[in-house]
Parts: structure tokens; C-alpha cells; sequence
């Protein structure tokens, strides 16, 4: 072989070693972009979401809240409660504290409802329900020092009142193993086999001061420019309530106790024991960590 044919392999050769190079140097950072991680601890790799949640399937039903109608029992629609399993008209933070708990994890004795859904007037609960504490929606510099929800604060998320999709609605409806179909502040109709979905995000900035307000909203306040507002300057972890019906097909059928769809809102009445809320948001919110329902990185 003469001496410019082995020039050109070898010419060849190192032209292919580089594209293999640049090909295993993309791979490797797509691998790194994708799949991100931050040791929670030694030996211990962490999802990077500020993430812990509360799975409490459906406890009981009353005509009864105790944030907007507390001590009066009967005056409200049927509400469906999750979570502790005494929650009624005249529930007190300690009779949440001394209570038992639909919640995994069992600590968390706080209080969730929402209106009671109907199809063709028959109640309907959810089967699979989950409420996430989250840190998103404000910037990272505010996530590293939000703080624990204190024991005893009371939030209202969603409008009651609602006399259309765009009054003050802020609650999303979907289907699950559907996403075709389009979310909505109204029910949509979800294919057979497949499940209605509830989605609602509660404010994450609060006042600093109050446990509640006389109209159970003005004590907390939803992040501006991904920044909590100066009336409002405490940022705690974001509440995500996700409920889940066996329900699918013709909407029309549907209702909640409150009205349509969009009247969907949800009520928090926080029970966690101190230092595990404490300890969630130390380990898993500021951090950037995807935790399990135990509060342990995943």
C-alpha cells in the first residue's frame, strides 16, 4: 500500500474517532440535563423537585365547614372530607391534632374537603387522592427559604361563588391517560377507561401574622412575577390538591354541590405535627428534593 493511501485511513479513521467522541459527549450531557440529581445525603441521590406529598382517601361527608361556617352545622353545601376523620361543623385545631387520619403518612391529621361531586344526583368520591407540598412558582432564591406552613392556618383556594368559567375560578378539570383532551375550568368529557381529574393550586405566600382572615382568603396571596407580594412576604410550600374520579363520558351528568365545574375550590385546615412539617420543608423543599410520603428523599 502506497504511502498516501495509508495517509488517507488514517486520515479516515481519526475523522470517525471524533465524530464517536462528539456523539458519546452529546449522549453524555443529554443523560446529565435529563436526569439531574442532588445528593440529599451520602450514597443518597435525589429527584430535583421540591416536592412531598399526603395520599388521604375519602373519610366522610357533611353538610358542615368549619373555616366558613364554623359552629354551624348543616349551613353549608355537602362538602367530602379527607384526612382526619372527625372534621365537622365545630372541629378545633386540637381536636385535628388528637385525631386519626385517612393520610399516608398517618402524622398528618390535618383536614382537606371539597364539594361533593354528583352524577345524576348520586355522590361520587374520589378514588385516588393526593395532595402535594411543593415549592415551584416563585424563584429558586424564595424556595431556599420557604417556610413551614404553621400549625393551624387556614386556606380557601377556588371561588364558591363562581357564576362563570372566569370569575375568580382557578380550578382545572382533565382526564387521566387522556391528555387529547384539553383541561378546563369546566368538566370535560373524558374518554371510557379513562378517570376525571381535579386539579387545584392553593396560594403559597402568607401575611406572617394570621392562622385566617374574616373572609378566609386575605391572609395569603399567590406569588407575583414568581415573587410573594411585601403585604404577603412569608412564602410556604405551595398545597396541590389532585382528586381523581371513577367518572368518565357526558359531563352534563355532572355537578358539584357548589354548582358546576367551575365552582370547584378546596379548603385546608393544617394539622401537621410541627417538627415534621419542619423537618419536610428543611429536607425536601429547600433543598430541591423529590420526597415520599414519609418525608425521605426518593
Amino acid at each position: 500500500m502506497d504511502r498516501a493511501a495509508t495517509l488517507s485511513g488514517t486520515r479516515r479513521r481519526l475523522r470517525l474517532a471524533t465524530a464517536i467522541g462528539a456523539l458519546l459527549a452529546l449522549l453524555g450531557t443529554y443523560v446529565v440535563s435529563t436526569t439531574t440529581r442532588a445528593d440529599a445525603a451520602p450514597g443518597v441521590n435525589a429527584i430535583r423537585v421540591a416536592e412531598f406529598p399526603a395520599d388521604c382517601p375519602y373519610s366522610h361527608r357533611l353538610p358542615d365547614d368549619p373555616i366558613i361556617f364554623p359552629g354551624l352545622p348543616g349551613a353549608s353545601h355537602m362538602h367530602s372530607f379527607f384526612g382526619s376523620t372527625v372534621t365537622n361543623a365545630h372541629t378545633t385545631l386540637p381536636d385535628l391534632v388528637n385525631s386519626t387520619s385517612t393520610c399516608n403518612p398517618r402524622v398528618d391529621t390535618s383536614s382537606y374537603w371539597v364539594p361533593t361531586l354528583y352524577r345524576n344526583d348520586v355522590p361520587v368520591e374520589p378514588t385516588i387522592v393526593t395532595f402535594y407540598y411543593l415549592g415551584e412558582g416563585v424563584r429558586s432564591d424564595i424556595v431556599a427559604r420557604t417556610q413551614p406552613i404553621p400549625q393551624g392556618l387556614r386556606i380557601v383556594a377556588g371561588n364558591a361563588r363562581a357564576t362563570s368559567p372566569d370569575d375568580g375560578s382557578i380550578a382545572r378539570w382533565s382526564c387521566l391517560h387522556a391528555g387529547q383532551v384539553p383541561p378546563s375550568k369546566n368538566f370535560v368529557t373524558c374518554p371510557a377507561g379513562t378517570m376525571l381529574e381535579s386539579y387545584l393550586d392553593f396560594p403559597q405566600c402568607w401575611n406572617g401574622r394570621d392562622l385566617d382572615s374574616p373572609d378566609h382568603k386575605s391572609h395569603m396571596a399567590y406569588p407575583v412575577n414568581q415573587a410573594c407580594p411585601a403585604s404577603h412576604p412569608v412564602p410556604v410550600p405551595k398545597l396541590r390538591q389532585v382528586l381523581r374520579y371513577p367518572v368518565s363520558g357526558d359531563p352534563s351528568q355532572l355537578r358539584l354541590a357548589s354548582g358546576p365545574g367551575y365552582t370547584m375550590h378546596g379548603d385546608f385546615f393544617n394539622a401537621w405535627p410541627v417538627a415534621e412539617m419542619e423537618r419536610r420543608v428543611r429536607d425536601c423543599i429547600r433543598p430541591v428534593i423529590k420526597c415520599g410520603a414519609d418525608g425521605r428523599p426518593l
